[in-house]
């Protein structure tokens, strides 16, 4: 077991390259999820390996932050910025440990995750090397560093999932609360990324869990073709009152504070909802979705 894909990770953030296909899936039981940026270069781009239910945008995780500008590569106890965890690392981390943000002078993103170690990293002719305190880690405390992370985060994992009253116990990673990030990963091919374009700034995306004064959007796209924005919301377990109240309280955010009169609306929901089609019929400038679920088996052949 190596970690030759940190090393392929390093030499790629110096490249004007966001590919991230040729890399693994899965590692140490985890799933192993890279980004470059999207939409443009990332100043801090990232490697997580999180639990197969838990997305990047909404848990925590253990993550190498890779942040170019200081060149440190910080193994940290990751914590999603895009959506507060309901749960997180175990309060023990949280008083002991040093956070990025007193770690790192003014960090571009991620401040709030912990520091578990850093690094130095240097491309040595064709060779990535980490460094300590000006002194060479080999590649077996490399990975025994991440091996411990993982297992801490594991034994979180465990005493989340045995307390019946945690978020993880009761699902809050089931369907509808990971289809936010389902739409936002797959934006290409959805009927959204036909007519709208996502917000990104700095390499960054700022689309997703958009902040206002008011609270956070779940989506806020622009129009190709007006160059209006788009308000999506996912109506998860609310009622329609309060989806509708939600959507339309962005929207006069939006018109007021953004500039937009032209501003849509957007209510993504899991099923025909009698009352939102009444509250549709009267708001001409919000549309609704259902979205559906296609799972099927595909038997899986050993190559002889």
């Amino acid at each position: 077991m190596t970690l030759d894909f940190l090393k392929a990770f390093i030499k790629q953030t110096k490249t004007e390259s966001r590919k991230t296909k040729d890399y693994l899936k899965d590692f140490l039981d985890l799933k192993l999820k890279v980004s470059f940026g999207q939409g443009g270069l990332a100043k801090v781009p990232w490697i997580a390996l999180r639990a197969p239910d838990m997305p990047v945008s909404n848990g925590y995780y253990p993550v190498y932050l890779f942040y170019k500008e200081q060149n440190i590569l910080v193994l940290a106890y990751g914590i999603s910025e895009t959506h507060i965890p309901e749960s997180s690392w175990t309060k023990e981390i949280h008083d002991t440990q040093t956070k990025i943000v007193d770690f790192i002078d003014k960090p571009f993103r991620y401040g709030d995750s912990y520091v578990y170690k850093a690094y130095t990293p240097k491309i040595e002719g064709n060779e990535v090397y980490f460094y300590k305190d000006n002194i060479r880690i080999n590649d077996e405390k490399l990975l025994d560093d991440l091996k411990n992370l993982v297992s801490i985060f594991k034994e979180c994992l465990d005493i989340e999932v045995k307390d019946e009253s945690s978020s993880m116990s009761s699902g809050l990673f089931y369907m509808e609360q990971q289809l936010e990030d389902f739409i936002i990963e797959n934006w290409s091919e959805t009927q959204f990324g036909q007519k709208y374009n996502l917000i990104y700034e700095d390499g960054e995306l700022k689309s997703q869990q958009y902040i206002t004064d008011i609270g956070r959007i779940d989506i806020l796209a622009k129009d190709k073709y007006d160059d209006s924005y788009v308000v999506i919301e996912l109506k998860r377990n609310q009622t329609s009152d309060d989806t509708v109240g939600q959507i339309t309280r962005y929207m006069g955010w939006i018109e007021e504070k953004l500039k937009d009169s032209n501003v849509k609306g957007i209510i993504v929901a899991g099923k025909y909802d009698e009352r939102l089609y009444y509250a549709q019929r009267m708001l001409k400038n919000i549309e609704v979705f259902l979205y559906e679920v296609n799972f099927k088996l595909n038997e899986y052949r050993r190559n002889k």
